[in-house]
């Protein structure tokens, strides 16, 4: 049995990865090179998949262990407990949106529901994925505007963003209000990115365990893309943690086929993509498992290291990076900046562009 001081990060990571794909894909753990583990070791690891909000995913890999390696008593039934706590808060949302859907229908407004909830429904355990808040997009400036005041006259406290967007919590659930589906910062390139959504358009998506839940969700080439774009963001300034990419994993998984691989690679290396891809692609067919010929399109290999250890580093959007913690307003705004001037190299390499131009996006919204 390995001791506790013997346990160094990289291991750590290495066994969380290898339950993850276990959970991710439905499969025997692929590396049993870090196991056995002691019992501090499985406390660090249970931490840290909540840190990365996995803890659901990997623990369906736990639960493919043989008896003899499975975790300690105690640190088991709270992962049990966890896993039961996340399935609560999945059936809860379910319910909290369908009802959300409902009552935007009822006011002539059909919002368009992204990542999330839409993207859980791509998994093989969806009420295991951990669920977090909702985002929507009204595809027209005169939709968006009629939506807030539509949530301002039924009471809500509405709160501007620095993005133009906008945010306020309907049944305790907080909900976002996006101008864009793509997340396209450089102005050259946002009349494209439209043409991209006037062009794949939109489908309806529909939930087997909540039989009134009925919401519009991206094309899958525009979830994709969207995906794609949202994890470059969050990566370029506070951090990304391993369920963002698993959403996209996951989503590559399911919508194959429904994809065209030369038109999505078209269309990224128009955006600026291509090295971000070759990086973000590549963790998703290695440490993550996604097949390689389910990746939205062949972009070649690459270090996957730049990318790890963003995400390790701060774990679920950066949340759990050291100085990270609750704090006001405008420190909370002055840590952003100063993420994003923290990753000025990896950004240069990646996606210059855009970097750019979310950072002049994130100064002119503050000030």
């Amino acid at each position: 049995m390995k001791r506790d001081k013997d346990f160094p990060g990289e291991v750590r990571q290495r066994a969380l990865l290898a339950l993850l794909r276990a959970g991710l894909w439905e499969r025997e753990v692929d590396d049993m090179s870090s196991f056995p583990l002691s019992d501090g070791d499985w406390e660090q690891l249970f931490v840290l998949s909540r840190e990365q909000t996995v803890a659901g995913m990997v623990f369906r890999g736990v639960c493919r262990l043989p008896d003899g390696l499975m975790p300690p008593g105690d640190v088991l039934a709270r992962w049990v407990a966890e896993a039961d706590a996340i399935e609560r808060r999945n059936r809860r949302m379910g319910q909290v949106l369908a009802g959300l859907g409902r009552w935007f229908r009822d006011g002539d407004l059909n919002p368009v529901l992204l990542k999330g909830q839409g993207v859980a429904l791509l998994y093989e355990a969806p009420l295991l994925r951990e669920c977090g808040d909702v985002d929507l997009y009204f595809n027209n400036r005169r939709a968006f505007d009629a939506a807030l005041r539509y949530a301002c006259e039924a009471g809500l406290a509405v709160e501007h963003e620095a993005d133009g967007g906008a945010f306020y919590r309907w049944q305790g659930v907080p909900v976002e209000h996006h101008r864009r589906l793509l997340d396209v910062h450089d102005p050259f390139l946002q009349r494209y990115a439209g043409g991209l959504e006037l062009h794949y358009g939109y489908a309806e998506a529909v939930s087997p365990s909540v039989p009134a839940w009925r919401m519009t969700v991206p094309s899958p080439f525009l979830n994709l893309l969207s995906l794609d774009l949202h994890i470059l963001k969050h990566a370029l300034g506070r951090g990304v943690g391993l369920r963002q990419l698993c959403d996209l994993a996951r989503a590559s998984f399911r919508q194959h086929g429904q994809v065209e691989a030369a038109e999505m690679k078209a269309a990224c290396r128009r955006l600026g993509l291509a090295e971000w891809d070759r990086l973000l692609f590549s963790v998703l067919s290695g440490p993550l498992g996604l097949p390689s010929a389910c990746l939205p399109y062949p972009a070649g290999s690459a270090d996957v290291r730049p990318l790890l250890d963003i995400v390790w580093r701060g774990g679920n959007f950066g949340r759990y990076r050291a100085g990270q913690g609750g704090a006001g307003s405008r420190r909370r705004k002055w840590r952003t900046a100063c993420s994003f001037a923290g990753n000025v190299r990896f950004a240069s390499r990646y996606a210059p562009r855009e970097a750019f131009w979310i950072f002049a996006s994130l100064l002119k919204g503050q000030f």
